[in-house]
Formats: C-alpha cells, sequence, structure tokens
C-alpha cells in the first residue's frame, strides 16, 4: 500500500501555508452581491453560428453567475437558434465536486497499482476535472490508457470511501512505513489536529480533508478520461523534483462528458498558437529566444487599429497619453519598493558608468516623477495620465504558453498586484500594457472610479466583449493607510460599481495591502473567462515617494492615486481576441478588409486599379491573382478575408465589382464607389457589411 494526501490547489506553485489553508479549508465562503439574489455556477453552452456585429450594451455578474459559450465553425454562418447544454461546476454541484475529488483518488490507487515505485505527492480537483502529481519515470499515452483501466476497475468494485482521524504520530508512523517523502512533508505543513485519512476500502489510503463520493461506484465511469501528462515541479520550485502531472476530466453523466469534450475540441481550434501561424499574424522565433514575439504585418496591422483606438478613447475622456524611459537608476525601484517585494521576476541590473540601472517591470514610479515635477494645488484635481509602455518581466520557460506567457508585455498596467505576488498578470519577459494612473481627491474617489468603469465597458465593446465578472476586494489583515480612508475608497468603489448597475462579488479581505480594488474577466464566445481589466486604489506609493499638494487652506495635503488597466497586456489581449473570433476579425479590425480576385490575369490591370482607389479611401485591400478562381475563394475563405471583389470581363466592361462577403455570401454586383461608400460606413459603424 502507498500513502498520498490529495490537497485542493489548482495552482503549479504550492507553500506550505496554501497547502495548510487548502487542507482545513476546502471551500471558501464568498459573499455574492447579485441584483439581490443568487445564481448558480452553470456553464451553459449554446452551440450555434453567430455573424459578426459590434455589442451596444453589456451585462456584469458576480462570480455565481451563467457562463456561456458560442460554438461556431469556421464561416460563422446561419442564424439558428441555440441548443444549450448545461455542464454544472464544482461550485454549482457538490456532487460534482465529490465525483472529481475521488476520481484523483482512485487514479493514484491506480498508478501505484500499476507503478509500485510511484510516490505521491497532491491531487486536487480542478475547474474541469483533476489531476495528481507522482514522483515516477515519464509516463506514455499507453501508459494513460491502462491507468484508465485500472480505474475502471476500481470504480467497478463499489468500493467504500472510509473517513478515519488519527493522531500526527500515528499519521507519521504510517507514512514513515510505506516510505512516501512527499507526504511527510505536506504532514509537517498541516497544523490542526488530528489528522484525517480517506481509505479506499482497505487497500488504499490518503491524507485528505475531503470531501468525497460515499462509494467508487458513485462515480459513472464512462464520464472519466484521462487527458494528459504534464511536467511539474514539486511545490513549484524549479530546484526541487520535477514530477508527473497526470490531468483527468470526471463528470455526472456521459453527455456532460461529450459536451465537454465538444467544447474542448472548439477551444483547440481557436487556439491562437495555431491560428497565429495560419493567419500569419505572429510568431515566436526559437533564434531569438523563447517568449519573444515577433508581430507579423497582419498582426502589427490590427495592434495599430488596436492602439489607435485606445489612444482616441483615452483623449476623449480627458487623459494626457506618455511616454516614459525603459529603463532607471535601480534607487528608483528601491524606492517603489519593486526590489524587496518583485525581485525574483525583474532582470538583472545593468552598471552604466558605474551606476546600477534597472530594466522597468512596471510604470507607475515614472508617472509618479511625472506628478511630481511641479507643486500641484487642488484645483488641478483630477489628473489622469496614460501610457502604452513596455515592461520586462522575468518568466521560466516552462511558463510560456504563446501570447499568454511570453518574455515582454506591451500594454496596461496599472495592477500593483503584480508588484506584490498576488496578481492574474504573471506572464514574463517583455509586454506592452494599457497602463494608466488617476491622482484624484478623496472626495473624488467615486465619480473618477465610476468613470473607469464607462470608459471599460466603451473599449470592451468595442471589442466584443458584453459579458464581465466583476469583484470588489476588500481590505487584508495586513494593511496600509488610516482605517477612515479604506471605509471611504471602499465604499466609493462600491457606490460606483452600484451606480453602474453592475452585479459584484464582494471578496472580503482580497484586497491588496495598499487599497482595495475592483478586478474584471470578460467572457469570450467559448464562455471563459479572462482577467482584463483592474482598478485599485492605493495608499502606498503616494507614501512612499512622499508625493503631495495644496489644499484650500495652504497645506500641503496626499492625493489619492488609482492604477487601471482596461486591456492588460496587448499581447494577450489580442490572443483572447484571437480565440474570441477564432481569427474571423469584424470587418472593422480585419487586417485585410477586401480582396481583389480576377477571373483571369487578362482582368488583373483593373483589379491593380480598383486595390489602389480602395487603399487611397483607407480600405484595407490586396489583389491576389494566378490560380483558377475558385482557389482564390477558397484562399480567401481560409485566410477569413471579410470581403472578395470578383472581378470578369463584364466587371471590367461596366466599371464595376462583384463583391462576396464571408459572412452574407453573394451581394450582387456594385460600382466600385458604391463599394468603397458601403465598405467605410461599415468600418466606421463597426458593424457588418
Amino acid at each position: 500500500m502507498a500513502a498520498s494526501h490529495s490537497l485542493f490547489a489548482s495552482s503549479l506553485k504550492l507553500t506550505s501555508n496554501q497547502l495548510l489553508h487548502h487542507y482545513r479549508c476546502p471551500l471558501k465562503r464568498i459573499v455574492s452581491i447579485s441584483g439581490g439574489f443568487s445564481r448558480s455556477r452553470i456553464r451553459v453552452l449554446p452551440l450555434y453560428h453567430k455573424a459578426h456585429g459590434l455589442s451596444t450594451t453589456s451585462s456584469a455578474v458576480a462570480t455565481d453567475s451563467t457562463d456561456s459559450a458560442v460554438l461556431a465553425d469556421d464561416k460563422g454562418l446561419g442564424e439558428a437558434p441555440p441548443e444549450k447544454i448545461v455542464l454544472p461546476t464544482n461550485e454549482s454541484s457538490e456532487r460534482l465536486l465529490r465525483i472529481r475529488h475521488t476520481c484523483a483518488h482512485v487514479m493514484a490507487m491506480a498508478v501505484q497499482k500499476l507503478f509500485p515505485d510511484a510516490k505521491v505527492t497532491i491531487g486536487p480537483w480542478i475547474e474541469n476535472g483533476f489531476y495528481y502529481d507522482f514522483d515516477m519515470e515519464p509516463l506514455t499515452d499507453k501508459d494513460l490508457k491502462r491507468i484508465k483501466k485500472e480505474m475502471d476497475r476500481i470504480i467497478g468494485r463499489n468500493l467504500p470511501l472510509i473517513r478515519e482521524e488519527v493522531s500526527r504520530d500515528e499519521a507519521q508512523r504510517r507514512i514513515m512505513a510505506v516510505n512516501e517523502p512527499y507526504k511527510m512533508e505536506i504532514l509537517d505543513s498541516i497544523q490542526e489536529d488530528p489528522i484525517t485519512i480517506y481509505h479506499i476500502g482497505g487497500e488504499w489510503w490518503d491524507l485528505c480533508a475531503g470531501p468525497h463520493v460515499e462509494y467508487t461506484g458513485n462515480i459513472n465511469r464512462k464520464a472519466v478520461e484521462l487527458e494528459s501528462v504534464a511536467g511539474a515541479y514539486w511545490r513549484g520550485d524549479e530546484k526541487k523534483q520535477m514530477l508527473q502531472r497526470i490531468y483527468g476530466t470526471a463528470w455526472e453523466n456521459e453527455e456532460q462528458l461529450k459536451a465537454y469534450l465538444h467544447f474542448k475540441e472548439e477551444a483547440k481550434r481557436r487556439d491562437h498558437r495555431r491560428l497565429g501561424q495560419d493567419l500569419d499574424l505572429f510568431s515566436i522565433q526559437d533564434e531569438a529566444g523563447g517568449g519573444l514575439v515577433f508581430w507579423h504585418p497582419k498582426g502589427a496591422i490590427v495592434r495599430h487599429i488596436i492602439e489607435d483606438s485606445w489612444k482616441k478613447i483615452h483623449i476623449e475622456h480627458d487623459y494626457d497619453l506618455l511616454y516614459t524611459p525603459h529603463v532607471a537608476r535601480a534607487d528608483l525601484w528601491k524606492t517603489s519598493g519593486h526590489l524587496d517585494f518583485y525581485r525574483e521576476n525583474m532582470y538583472s541590473q545593468i552598471t552604466i558608468e558605474d551606476e546600477l540601472y534597472q530594466l522597468r517591470p512596471m510604470n507607475c514610479p515614472y508617472h509618479i516623477l511625472i506628478y511630481k515635477r511641479k507643486l500641484h494645488s487642488y484645483r488641478d484635481f483630477p489628473i489622469r495620465v496614460a501610457e502604452l509602455g513596455t515592461v520586462y518581466r522575468y518568466e521560466l520557460s516552462g511558463s510560456l504558453h504563446g501570447l499568454f506567457r511570453k518574455r515582454f508585455h506591451t500594454g496596461t498596467l496599472s495592477n500593483h498586484r503584480c508588484m506584490f505576488g498576488n496578481s492574474d498578470y504573471t506572464f514574463g519577459c517583455f509586454w506592452h500594457w494599457d497602463d494608466a494612473h488617476i491622482f484624484c481627491l478623496e472626495d473624488q474617489i467615486k465619480d473618477e472610479i465610476r468613470g473607469v468603469l464607462d470608459l471599460t465597458e466603451e473599449i470592451l465593446l468595442q471589442f466584443g466583449f458584453s459579458k464581465y465578472e466583476v469583484n470588489l476586494s476588500t481590505r487584508p489583515e495586513k494593511a496600509v493607510g488610516a482605517d477612515d480612508i479604506w471605509e471611504k475608497a471602499t465604499s466609493a468603489l462600491r457606490d460606483a460599481l452600484d451606480d453602474k448597475g453592475w452585479s459584484y462579488r464582494i471578496d472580503e479581505g482580497g484586497g491588496a495591502f495598499y487599497g482595495p480594488k475592483i478586478d474584471l474577466k470578460i467572457e469570450d464566445a467559448l464562455g471563459r473567462k479572462w482577467q482584463c481589466s483592474t482598478i485599485q486604489v492605493d495608499f502606498n506609493l503616494p507614501q512612499r515617494f512622499d508625493i503631495t499638494y495644496v489644499d484650500s487652506n495652504s497645506e500641503k495635503q496626499r492625493p489619492i492615486m488609482i492604477h487601471r488597466a482596461v486591456l492588460g497586456s496587448l499581447e494577450r489581449f489580442f490572443g483572447v481576441l484571437i480565440e474570441h473570433y477564432a481569427g474571423d476579425f469584424p470587418l472593422w479590425l480585419s487586417p485585410i478588409q477586401a480582396r481583389v480576385l480576377p477571373v483571369t490575369d487578362t482582368q488583373l490591370e483593373y483589379c491593380n486599379e480598383v486595390t489602389n482607389k480602395l487603399k487611397a479611401n483607407g480600405i484595407r485591400a490586396e489583389v491576389c491573382h494566378g490560380e483558377r478562381l475558385p482557389k482564390l475563394i477558397r484562399n480567401s475563405e481560409k485566410q477569413r478575408i471579410p470581403l472578395m471583389a470578383v472581378v470578369g470581363p463584364k466587371e471590367v466592361e461596366t466599371q464595376t465589382v462583384t463583391v462576396r462577403s464571408r459572412f452574407g455570401g453573394e451581394l450582387g454586383t456594385m460600382i466600385v464607389e458604391d463599394f468603397i461608400s458601403r465598405t467605410k460606413s461599415a468600418t466606421e459603424n463597426r458593424t457588418s457589411f
């Protein structure tokens, strides 16, 4: 027999405190505010085809909400009524959670029956199933099939799950008897007594706080599937042992499993890494280094459109745009606290003329220095500054995943959670961030937060994101700042959300130590949630940098600082956009809006004339020729070109084009001027052609 301990942590990095927390508290208490009623967390997958149109309204839901996903084919055609498949989640179904947790134990038991030398570590339930980490030789797909077959046998035997409480000494004695060193380390991190153990029959046991099903037979073996094997360092530490992590999915019945696998296949079809290559949008070149993104011409056009739209909206909302250096003296990052709290995610320092310099991991200190360049009066507020700045973060190569984790960012960093290690934004080493900061008075916080919410909604709606999950995080146990200002800031955030009419969840004690915050996740076409926008009140940096203003009594006071990001990293947001649209960008955002196709090369001269007219009117167009027309059309479809203008002898004679839309099919023949006018109108209004 072997001992194991299944703790409920889905993060790759698990500290002793995290392990202890999960041992004590399998289900975290959450307070939800949702228009006076609560909704259970159910994922609804409407299977239907959807053409692109610009959303004009949005909805925000609390964490306990209905998720929806659209599974569309390559063309996205049709308006069939949605067929909804409901998938429960761990939060909405305790039975499902118990099934998944027990599956992790059953899998560990099966592995140790087949591979007696395997050492067990942890095995939690996760969002769509479960996993377990083993110290053993690398596994193959053939091994997974053997393990699943053994799991089916264990399930079929209908063995009881028996809970036992033992003393710490007894637990230690049993672990030593079966030589499970990882379990001993886990036991040392558990402070509470007695120690709980779960047995599967009388054949296998695990340190565990539960919960589980009563019998293995309560699991539908046809609703369980082992998915993959990956490497994972013990405790997330690359200096420790590399383990074999087996991922599995488990559901209540076969229908749910089939729906999940269909969802998973659709997610695979939308994978931004594959589409980025197929559509020639970006690449990551091994010769240059892992995680360094090369924006190809088509991808660069989309980025240009995103940036222009971002700048335009910010200027309209009275933000001043900034550009700041990529490097600064190391002392600046000491003052900001980054060197104390974020050093492991920063690049090594550079010596320049006997002084130490540091590539910036954030933009916040630069914006503060610009604020400090002169004395401010209370009449100057609010002051709003924004920058699309490059930030540099060190990330292990094993954490890199296309555009979602890369070695540099461009985008909107106003998320100081990153700095103190409590962030969804830990991506990797050089990104472009949409970064903005607001300096304001205490009585301006609510209006400024409401303004940020309006701006956030306006930007996200442009890109087709209309459903959000909103969380309000309050003061943690350890925090800086007086109680009254914390209460005032938290109330301002809450009032702004209420005024906006958005539902939200309150995460008690989940704020940063320097201020409360609002986090917003966008929901994509598959119903997946992406951490995107963040609004954070900061009482810490104004104090660290001693920034002040002169009040109406000519006395110096300290302003409030608000960090805010809307898109986050541009690279990551681009990846989300690719997967949201499955590469089928709407007309206004498409890198190539129209492709002119000659029936034969005889019409090529006229095609070039038409293309030049389109370009002169700001329409992104190109000519494609050299193949038979059916193949030219097929290639354009594969490249997700929204509009095709077909030219034959008749079109040359009448100075027209025959228009074909990717989403609307044949649209008939029209004069070039009408084609230009309609395309420009659809682009400006962000609608379909």
